[in-house]
Order: C-alpha cells, then structure tokens, then sequence
C-alpha cells in the first residue's frame, strides 16, 4: 500500500510533467503583444505614430510605435525624430502615417531593420 505522502509527491510530479509536455514553460524567452506567438513582418505596410499621442498607449513622452491587426508596439531600431520633427503638422504626433516595416516583435516591442514611410 502507498502512503499518502508518496500518492501526493507522485501526483506533483504527474502534474510537472504534464505541464512541460504542453508546453507550460513561460520562461522560453519569447514573451510578445500576440500572446506568446512572434509576429514577424517583412515589407509589411503598417500605420506608424507617436504610440502616445496617437495609439493611447501608455509610456513616458513621445515615442515612435507601429500598429497593426488591432495590436500596436513601440519600436526599436529607429526613433520618432529621424523621420523628421514628430511635433510638426505631418509628424507623429499630429497624424498617422503609412509605413512599410521589415522587423520581429521582440519582449512586446518591435525591432525594425526596415522602416520605410510610404507617404513621403
């Protein structure tokens, strides 16, 4: 006869391992805004903003983010100044422009290697 205490450790681990077949582990490193799934874009065109002026998105000051599919992120890899004054009357954060973006989401942000604006 089992004792209690080994039904209860058998258990536990019944229960760890099952979690790790199903693939329970969180700390696999690719956290992102599209639940676990790393969204990839490549020459995709996206609307491109101040993410809060224009995206409502919480953070500190004006910062470039794209937005797509009803999900947005701040991006990595170029700023909100380098594509001209963010405060002018065609800037980020006046308006919402097109942008053609070549990049990963990586830790809930996206990391561009490409970032285009179609409308310049």
């Amino acid at each position: 006869m089992t004792s209690p205490i080994s039904m209860t450790r058998l258990f536990c681990l019944l229960l760890a391992s099952l979690a790790i077949a199903c693939g329970g582990d969180s700390a696999s490193g690719d956290d992102t805004a599209s639940g676990g799934d790393i969204e990839v874009l490549t020459a995709a065109v996206v609307e491109a903003s101040c993410g809060e002026c224009q995206f409502g998105m919480a953070g500190e000051g004006c910062t470039l983010a794209v937005r797509t599919g009803g999900q947005s992120w701040f991006v990595d890899g170029t700023g909100i100044n380098d594509h001209g004054d963010s405060h002018a009357e065609d800037g980020f954060c006046s308006t919402i422009r097109e942008a053609k973006v070549t990049g990963k989401v990586v830790g809930g942000r996206m990391a561009v290697t490409e970032f285009e604006l179609v409308d310049a």
